[in-house]
């Protein structure tokens, strides 16, 4: 699923939609022990107008962030389309549309049983229908055209708790108090959810799942393992962390600060030119070589770059614009300097009369220091 096929999805998932209905919904409520206090399954046309704006809104969340990084795509393993696997358990979902009791029943069972959440969530589960128009000859949506249904299942996890709202003014009384609260309040945005099948080529591709993700960096991977059972791949994080131990096992006594801003920069680059793309931008050891030796690694270094790369990322390719900077951060155990993308090139390091030093250039001699302007001399 790319971001096109995405962006599809989400540009008509409302209830404003021609092309896009929700059909049933299921919500349960799981406290810390994994008890379920409460579960609900009705047809979405019967839900108020204002509870609806809410659902549709937390599921739609489920669909937001960045592909490869708070969305990740996973393949089924063979075997997860047996009976009682997750393959199997969402695919009969999907196909009776959410109307069998025993299914929605299996479903809370699978999630309740092995997801590794330490508070109290709330599952809301909905069965969605998108009609596929197909496209002209020009590219454009034919209205005349609808030839296939897209069913699809979207699943948010929603974390619970009681919130202290502090004080309040009691118009009644004229007074202002604390106010007690023992109402659990179910947070709006997800931390975890997931779609299947996914949109794949404008039509629904069942060994696929979509995982959704609040943090790119923390994924809950009781829910991708145990509840999904899939293999789970390395979360942006991961990938950063691995491509720098690259850089470090290769080239570590060549990493001056020119190099490291030369390799964020191509690398950005190439996240640039493929922003118009429909996959994002991935980078194997050959195209990492390639950027390495324009930033200034010497060919001697470089030779060990596959070994290297097959050792700590194996045959994966990275993702670019999980490896970049937005900015650069030159830090000393006592200063911190903070540098934005485009004044990289400002700053050099050089050694002046014996000592290190970083040099910054300046364009403007006006300089601001804790809010005040300062002079330079």
């Amino acid at each position: 699923m790319n971001k096109k096929e995405l962006n599809e999805i989400k540009k008509n998932f409302s209830d404003d939609s021609g092309l896009f209905v929700i059909n049933s919904f299921f919500s349960a409520f799981i406290d810390p022990e994994k008890n379920v206090k409460y579960k609900m399954t009705k047809p979405y046309s019967i839900i108020a107008d204002d509870e609806r704006e809410v659902i549709t809104d937390s599921l739609k969340k489920v669909l937001t962030g960045t592909i490869g990084k708070h969305l990740v795509e996973y393949e089924f393993p063979l075997e997860c389309f047996e009976e009682g696997r997750s393959q199997k358990l969402l695919y009969d979902l999907v196909s009776s549309k959410m109307k069998d009791e025993a299914l929605i029943d299996a479903f809370l069972e699978k999630i309740t049983t092995n997801i590794d959440y330490a508070a109290s969530f709330t599952i809301l589960t909905a069965h969605c229908t998108y009609s596929i128009m197909r496209k002209n000859k020009n590219d454009d949506d034919d209205p005349d055209n609808v030839t296939e249904e897209y069913n699809f299942i979207v699943t948010a996890v929603c974390p619970a708790n009681t919130n202290d709202v502090g004080l309040f003014y009691d118009e009644e009384t004229g007074t202002i108090s604390k106010k007690a609260n023992t109402e659990m309040i179910i947070s709006k945005i997800p931390t975890d959810g997931f779609m299947y099948p996914v949109f794949s080529d404008r039509s629904p591709d069942v060994n696929h799942v979509m995982y959704f993700s609040k943090k790119a960096d923390k994924p809950n991977i009781s829910i991708i393992e145990n509840v999904l059972e899939c293999v789970f791949v390395m979360s942006a994080e991961n990938e950063k962390a691995r491509f720098q131990q690259v850089l470090n096992a290769v080239c570590s006594d060549e990493l001056n600060y020119n190099v490291i801003t030369q390799v964020n920069e191509k690398i950005r680059e190439v996240v640039e030119l493929s922003k118009n793309e429909t996959e994002s931008a991935k980078l194997n050891d050959k195209q990492l070589k390639h950027i390495l030796s324009d930033a200034g690694v010497s060919e001697e270094k470089l030779q060990a770059l596959e070994p290297a790369y097959q050792q700590i990322v194996g045959d994966t390719e990275l993702t670019a614009s999980n490896l970049t900077e937005n900015r650069t951060v030159v830090a000393t155990p006592d200063v911190t300097i903070n540098i934005k993308k485009d004044a990289a090139s400002r700053l050099r390091t050089s050694s002046i009369e014996g000592r290190n030093c970083l040099i910054i250039d300046l364009d403007d001699p006006n300089i601001v220091v804790n809010g005040l302007p300062a002079v330079l001399k």
